[in-house]
């Protein structure tokens, strides 16, 4: 959907937005490129570190043939799909391997043959990408409190409408938040928009703490690969690049499987929550109060709270996870 800006800042943003979508969707495209360039045959060893320098078309088609369990391939097909989610005009889909894909969670797809043609295997890429000069959080999945409940139960996890409701408070829904309950607003201090992590309904809270709690892994993994209904092509890797490195200096990039990270990530931290404040915006809070923002493993939870879209709620991974973990 494009975007209507409310003023000129407002603008301004959605043209940075639009201009990082782009640059990232060419970096993707020229990346596919020169995988396709590759001579071959590859062979799997030996496999890279997770956190690399230089460039990542070897070392993704090495982690590829892990994932499948091959020692070598001899002809390696990339397809940059990352543009899909975020294409605003002109056809929106395209035909892999047979299959018409409209939105998928990999930003590149691998096509791998095993040296006599026989065998076809695809595996896909989630890229991540950051342009300053220090690691910054990076988006994993943006949605609506009720669509993340939705997701969960579809995938297995019992959410009870009582959790829902208490998500919905806390990502500021009409009719959830304190604005709309003229009780609540009596002597409140902070945002009227929406209820902190700390202000939902308890039961509610308590559920979704013990699901982030008992199910970090399941949960981990449907925000890594399950962003789309019926996505085809789900990634098998993800590729980081961590930051904008100085002139003449070589690409550093994290590199993992899917299971790698999700396996790093839930031995990292299990489900906590940590005391911040908000320092910037309209609703500033007074000194002295503070809220919770859960977090598991190097995932970051909060209300998207962004202009366009006040109620989405966002997943992050932690700035600097690669080095952490």
């Amino acid at each position: 959907m494009a975007l209507t800006p409310n003023d000129s800042r407002h603008a301004l943003q959605i043209q940075a937005g639009i201009a990082g979508r782009i640059a990232g969707h060419n970096f993707e495209t020229s990346l596919a490129q020169t995988i396709n360039n590759l001579p071959c045959p590859i062979l799997q060893n030996p496999l890279p570190d997770y956190l690399i320098k230089g460039s990542p078309e070897i070392s993704i088609v090495k982690k590829a043939l892990k994932v499948l369990g091959w020692k070598n391939c001899h002809i390696v097909e990339a397809i940059a799909l990352g543009s899909l989610a975020t294409a605003e005009e002109g056809k929106k889909w395209l035909e892999v391997n047979g299959m018409r894909v409209r939105a998928c969670k990999s930003d590149i797809l691998l096509t791998i043959y095993n040296n006599d043609l026989k065998l076809m295997e695809t595996v896909g890429v989630s890229v991540k990408q950051c342009s300053n000069k220090t690691p910054t959080n990076a988006q994993l999945y943006f949605t609506t409190a009720r669509a993340f409940c939705e997701l969960l139960r579809n995938n297995g996890i019992p959410v009870s409408d009582i959790a829902v409701n208490a998500l919905r408070q806390f990502c500021g829904d009409n009719g959830f938040a304190p604005k709309d309950n003229p009780a609540d607003l009596v002597g409140r201090v902070s945002d009227p928009r929406r209820y902190f992590w700390e202000e939902i309904n308890q039961q509610g809270r308590l559920e979704l703490e013990k699901i982030l709690t008992e199910r970090q892994q399941e949960v981990t993994r449907l925000l890594l690969q399950k962003a789309y209904i019926d996505d085809p092509f789900a990634p098998e890797l993800l590729l980081h690049l961590t930051k904008k490195m100085p002139a003449g200096q070589p690409q550093e990039f994290a590199l993992y499987t899917i299971d790698e990270l999700i396996e790093l990530s839930c031995n990292y931290a299990g489900f906590e929550k940590k005391k911040y404040s908000v320092r910037k915006g309209s609703y500033k809070d007074p000194v002295g109060v503070q809220h919770d923002a859960p977090r598991f493993g190097i995932v970051q939870m909060q209300r998207g709270g962004q202009a366009q879209h006040p109620e989405q709620l966002q997943f992050n991974l932690q700035a600097g996870y690669f080095y952490n973990i």
